[in-house]
């Protein structure tokens, strides 16, 4: 992660004022997200299964998601992105990134995840309160995560140490 962040530095500070970069770092952080976290057994129907990620309010990183993953795996699974709409079900995603555009639509598909094996990422404040695990935040005029473990320890997912360094803040377990 020490190396994604190094790499991703200079652009990062520009990502503030252009929302065509700002997308092409979200989508590197999501790729590298799915290396850094271990889903509990019985997630994949097969050992070969893909990795699907949904997204939903942000077609353009969609697009940006598809050509970033194009090729690349995680953990020896390929990556799959899968656009989710209004009334789609989650079965099958493994990552959701829902776009902070429709608060009611975000506070339901968080609600649906809550306590499944779906790692759920987000970007605005708002939404982070309501359970999601990453929320994407602007500090320092930089692109960068906050998590937080007490949702994703309820969905039995662990998130690697290396990137929990890396990250902005890290909300503890309570308790």
């Amino acid at each position: 992660m020490a190396v994604l962040l190094a790499a991703l530095w200079p652009l990062l500070a520009l990502a503030q004022t252009n929302s065509t970069l700002e997308r092409q770092v979200k989508a590197a952080y999501l790729l590298k997200f799915a290396g850094f976290v271990e889903w509990p057994e019985g997630s994949f129907s097969r050992p070969d299964s893909a990795v699907v990620i949904g997204v939903v309010g942000a077609d353009a990183l969609a697009g940006q998601l598809e050509q970033t993953v194009a090729g690349h795996s995680a953990n020896g699974r390929p990556l799959q992105v899968r656009r989710i709409r209004r009334g789609d079900g989650l079965a099958g995603v493994h990552m959701l990134f829902v776009a902070a555009q429709d608060k009611t639509l975000a506070q339901d598909l968080l609600s649906a995840s809550r306590g499944q094996p779906v790692l759920t990422v987000t970007d605005a404040d708002e939404t982070f309160g309501l359970g999601s695990m990453i929320n994407f935040v602007i500090a320092d005029e930089r692109l960068r995560f906050e998590v937080s473990l007490k949702p994703a320890a309820a969905a039995r997912l662990k998130i690697s140490a290396r990137m929990l360094s890396a990250a902005y803040r890290v909300q503890q377990v309570a308790g």
